[in-house]
């Protein structure tokens, strides 16, 4: 039996390597809005109003559902919530 290592879970779940990338932002854009809502102690329904969505939008962020997330929409509320994205574009190894 052969083993393979992989740089993250997402390039060895998803399909295509650029899956695996939009599933890595996505990922990291929602765990830095859920660490920020919960160092600012700001409840869901003060982040839904502040991001312009409902509440059920802000406990599926909470509760890590990235497959309801675009990644345009999270940094929209990335921006909403005063937060500043960079973004470094590597080539691969």
């Amino acid at each position: 039996m052969s083993y393979k290592r992989f740089a993250s879970v997402w390039d060895a779940i998803e399909d295509t390597p650029e899956e695996a990338e939009n599933m890595k932002l996505r990922s990291s854009l929602m765990l830095a809005l859920k660490n920020h809502l919960v160092r600012a102690n700001i409840s869901q329904a003060q982040a839904a109003k502040l991001f312009g969505v409902t509440q059920p939008r802000i406990s599926d962020l909470m509760r890590g559902k990235i497959n309801l997330f675009a990644l345009d929409a999270l940094v929209n509320m990335a921006a909403a919530a005063g937060l500043h994205i960079e973004m470094r574009v590597l080539e691969a190894a």
